[in-house]
């Protein structure tokens, strides 16, 4: 059996990249496992490849938390570059709060804390303008509503992705354009070994993962930056545990995106990372990706599409999960039921088997489930929209969640809607984000 209390030890000991775009990332714990991750990121040829060093250096730390999670040992140890400070910060603070739902669900008795070295050197970054961006696609609504504002930029930019699932390859198609593809591949079959003996599993901050993998391919592809499609939403914790809010979305959030840009800027790569959506509410972003029909089709926001395994991993929607439910509600309130169900394929607001887990996503009947959802008090804007409309307020669901949930709360429509001035999104882009996302 695998004992996660035995290790002591988790290192870093080697990555590399090679001209065709294979990158090598290799782990162990102690001395008894060695963990080796690869990917295929897209690369011209005669790319500089010792220019993106920091970056790839960066890649390494950060796909690291998949592997140290098998045990959580309290050392790490770097056997090759060592972080500056502002990279140490946010690696210290991605194996710690971004952890935090994974030591909710083992019961750890404390958050993971390991202390990163530091080199304490950094080198200064080249300011530059913004004239081409690389746009990553999950298949979803949000970063549908992000390339289409890059669009309405006249920027030069192209979409990117980790894998290419079918959700991903049908925004690439709507939108008429080119998505460059980065592959992941991890070791499956000895973490499934290790978990089926005992090792610790769970959630781990994959935004994190995938924005650095991003940042190598506009590294070494000639982007100006990374545009995120992260809301102000994803800040929202989920509960307090170990004296910290607990934040299943804590890598898209704002905090994580500050420490993410301090650690990029240290490399002195060029290449800006910023979220385009921050200043927004997920009801606000809802609300201008109805008005985009052309992708109502071919978006999926739930997750299971990302499963690992291939065998548990879907196409579409499952239509009984918290992330279904929770688009499901803030799509609602600006289309109409058959418009509804022309996407998710079930009236999910007329099921009353649902409506528990809709309540929970104003954290009536416990938390706000771990998941990639809005705060309470959008889901509560969300009812009351829907309160309010003739086409929905008789549902069962809705008719309920007014009586039960909206009853006993206040809330402000119009603040929730309201555009955030706390965000970095660079001036070339945000008279375009008020456009598409104001009222």
């Amino acid at each position: 059996m695998f004992d996660p209390s035995k290790y002591r030890t988790f290192r870093f000991t080697e990555r590399s990249l090679s001209p065709d775009g294979t990158v090598r990332l290799h782990y162990a714990l102690d001395d008894e496992y060695e963990f080796v991750e690869e990917l295929e990121v897209p690369i011209p040829e005669g790319a500089d490849l010792a220019a993106v060093e920091p970056i790839l250096d960066l890649l390494h730390w950060v796909a690291g938390v998949s592997y140290y999670k098998t045990a959580a040992p309290p050392t790490v140890v770097c056997e090759g570059a060592h972080p500056g400070p502002a990279a140490a910060d946010f690696l210290e603070a991605l194996y710690s709060e971004g952890l935090g739902e994974f030591a909710v669900v083992n019961a750890l008795p404390a958050l993971p804390r390991p202390v990163f070295p530091r080199d304490g050197e950094a080198r200064a970054a080249t300011p530059q303008a913004l004239e081409r961006v690389l746009v990553p696609v999950g298949g979803g609504k949000d970063s549908i509503v992000a390339l289409e504002i890059v669009r309405r930029s006249g920027l030069d930019f192209t979409l990117f992705s980790v894998r290419d699932n079918p959700a991903m390859q049908r925004t690439a198609a709507v939108a008429g354009l080119e998505l460059q593809v980065a592959q992941r591949r991890l070791p499956l079959e000895l973490l499934g070994e290790l978990n089926r003996s005992g090792a610790l599993n769970g959630h781990v901050p994959i935004t994190a993962i995938v924005s650095c993998v991003a940042l190598l391919t506009a590294a070494l592809n000639g982007y100006d930056a990374v545009t995120l499609a992260n809301e102000r939403s994803a800040s929202a914790g989920n509960v307090v545990y170990d004296g910290i809010e607990v934040n299943h979305q804590f890598s898209k959030s704002a905090r994580a995106e500050a420490l993410l840009r301090g650690a990029v800027e240290e490399t002195g790569s060029p290449v800006n990372v910023f979220s385009l959506l921050r200043p927004a509410s997920e009801l606000g972003i809802a609300r201008t990706f109805a008005r985009l029909s052309q992708y109502h089709s071919a978006f999926t926001s739930c997750n299971t599409i990302f499963r690992l395994d291939p065998a548990l991993r879907a196409t579409s929607w499952c239509a009984n999960c918290p992330k279904c439910r929770f688009v499901f509600l803030v799509l609602a309130p600006y289309l109409d039921p058959e418009a509804m169900r022309g996407i998710f394929h079930k009236p999910m607001l007329d099921d009353l088997d649902q409506y528990e887990g809709f309540a929970l996503l104003t954290a009536t009947g416990g938390h706000k489930p771990f998941e990639c959802v809005g705060e309470e008090e959008e889901c509560l804007a969300a009812i009351s929209l829907l309160a309010a409309d003739e086409r929905w307020r008789d549902r069962p669901v809705v008719a309920r969640l007014v009586a039960d949930v909206l009853a006993a709360r206040d809330v402000d429509v119009a603040a929730v809607l309201a555009l955030s001035d706390e965000h970095s999104v660079p001036p070339e882009l945000i008279d375009d984000v008020h456009a598409l996302l104001g009222a």
